[in-house]
Parts: structure tokens; sequence; C-alpha cells
């Protein structure tokens, strides 16, 4: 099995590449070179996506049996729609990593596959979308929804959607994960978002890579929800982060509508919160039914705790330095609760 993976060298795209080797296929990688180094063992190739003659030297790489993309979150549709075209007739299949952000019920209401999706052109340029004023739909999910509709365009039964909702594991680098672990550690009371036993479904880095390629080396097409079919409470998730890191730490279950009256931002200030019906309510069962296996969360909190007091350095990203409430601010909301 030959597969290119463009991306491949932090996060998910190391996870894929370094799956596929594990499997003894033979491994490309293409991106321009600046974040993380290339996995021993691929071919690397180095270009910027978005330049004709850069793809073309790629596709002079080929054949491959299947295209992963990993990296099309930070490009407009057009760009994918570059990609996909030059390098149609190099590729068997294309299995694109997408988003649930694509849909038009994203984050309100419960989701399925077959749910209607957000509209966008698989030519459109950067400036097409919109995010809604309370925060949803969001530019992100139209330009993905281009994103997806360019694959199809060109792939058409041969092409794979990926759509994931959150995706925690050793080497995040959104730093939601790492922000309550680091939380935990320090211990103390932790402003915690009420209902407890709300159940939130973030899945595990590495068993969306192998899903991947489970999909890269299959015949089947179409979308597929992305999310861990169980999941576990927040209560549950807090236990298990103060147990990992030895936190002496206490939640402080606090109302959504008290949060929201001391501005505290959702999904960013307190990571994973969000009060949007739909936003923990994505049906994975297609997916489970092709092989998606989803390890305990218990297991990536572990291991992603592992990874971080190992001194583990996810790339460099904005959004890392967008989550996570301040100290100051938390202590201040804490101590007007008596």
């Amino acid at each position: 099995m030959r597969i290119l993976v463009i991306g491949g060298t932090w996060f998910l795209g190391k996870c894929i590449a370094e799956g596929a080797l594990a499997r003894g296929w033979s491994v490309t990688t293409f991106n321009r070179g600046r974040s993380g180094r290339d996995v021993d063992g691929v071919e690397p190739v180095h270009g910027d996506r978005t330049a004709p003659e850069d793809l073309e030297r790629l596709a002079r790489s080929g054949p491959w049996d299947a295209v992963i993309d990993t990296s099309s979150s930070d490009f407009a549709p057009r760009d994918v729609l570059l990609a996909t075209t030059v390098l149609r007739e190099a590729a068997r299949r294309w299995v694109h990593i997408s988003t649930v952000s694509v849909y038009q019920g994203w984050p309100h209401e419960r989701l399925t596959d077959e749910s209607a999706l957000l509209e966008c052109p698989a030519d459109a340029d950067e400036t097409v979308g919109y995010t809604g004023p309370d925060g949803s739909p969001t530019h992100y999910g139209f330009q993905k929804a281009g994103g997806e509709r360019a694959v199809t365009d060109v792939f058409g039964d041969t092409a794979v959607l990926l759509r994931p909702g959150v995706i925690l594991g050793p080497g995040e680098y959104v730093g939601r994960l790492p922000w309550w672990l680091r939380r935990a550690e320090r211990g103390g009371r932790i402003l915690a978002p009420a209902p407890a036993e709300q159940r939130i479904q973030p899945v595990d880095v590495r068993d969306v890579a192998e899903f991947a390629l489970d999909q890269a080396a299959s015949e089947t097409s179409g979308g597929y929800n992305v999310t861990h079919p169980q999941g576990m409470t927040f209560a549950d998730f807090l236990r298990e982060c103060l147990s990992v890191t030895g936190g002496a730490g206490k939640p402080v279950w606090v109302e959504p509508a008290v949060l929201t009256e001391h501005g505290v931002k959702q999904w960013t200030e307190l990571p994973l919160w969000r009060t949007h019906a739909g936003v923990w309510a994505v049906d994975s069962s297609r997916a489970a039914a092709a092989g998606l296996r989803c390890r305990p969360l218990a297991e990536t909190i572990r291991d992603t705790w592992a990874w971080l007091a190992a001194d583990g350095r996810p790339v460099d990203h904005p959004r890392w330095a967008a989550h996570g409430i301040g100290p100051e601010k938390e202590e201040k909301i804490l101590a007007s609760l008596g």
C-alpha cells in the first residue's frame, strides 16, 4: 500500500504517518517543512499546496493508492480543489479530514451522517461564509464544507470525508486537555461548568488516525462522523485529570447562567464547555459500523499527561494561548460564590 499524507509532521498527520509505516506501507508526506520534523521512514516532499508547480512536482512522486489530507483547515476550498485536481491521476482514493462544523445544525441540533450541510462552492476563496451572531454557523464551517465539495467533485465515489468533533491526545496543539491537566495539577478550588453529569465525546487522535488508515485501504466512500460513541461525563473527566496529575483539587460546579454572567467564554476559557444542545450529540454509529474503535477517554487523559510530564511540546500554534481562564478571573468568580 502506497499513501500520500498531506501534512504528516504533527498531531494527527504525524500519527497517520507513523501508523502507516507500522503497517508496512510506503508513505510520502507533503508539507512546507515549517512545523515539526518529518517522521523517520517517510519520503518527504516539501512544497506549498497552493502552488500548482509544487503540486505537479509532488504528483511525479506517485502514484498512490490513497491520499490522506490532514492540512486543509487553513486553506480555502479553491486550494483543496487545486490539490485534488492536480493529484487526481496520481491517486486512487482521497480521505479528507473535515469537521462536524460543516453541518447546518451544528452545534444546536443532534447530528447524524445524513444531517444537512452548509452550502459553499468548491471553488470558493477564503472570503466565502460568515459567522452567525451566536457563534454559529461559522466561517470555518462554510470553508470546510466547500473543501468537502471540492473533494467529492473530483474524486466522486472514491472520496471519504471524516468529520471529527474534538480531537485530543498526546501532541495536542490546541491546548484543551493540556490546560485542564495543568489546572488539575495546580489543585485548589477548580471552577467547573455544571452540570457535572454532562457527557462529552472527544476522540483520541490515535483512533482517528487508525480509522483514516482503514478507510484509505477500504472501498467505502462518503461521510463519517468521528466522535466517541460512549464519551464520559465532565465529572469523570475532571476526576481523571486530578487522579493522573496527583492534584489536590476540588471542582466547584457552577451553573451556565452564572458563568455567562461573569463573562466566561464558552469553548475556550473553560475548554470543552459549551451550552448548545448538539455540541456533544453527534452520532458516529456509521463510523463504528465501518470499524471506528475508540479507546476509553481515561487512557487518552493518562497518555496526554505522560506526554506533558515528559516535557512534551506541541507545535507552536496561536489557538493554544486562547484556551484556559486566567487564575485571577477564576479566583474572583469562585470568591463571589462564597
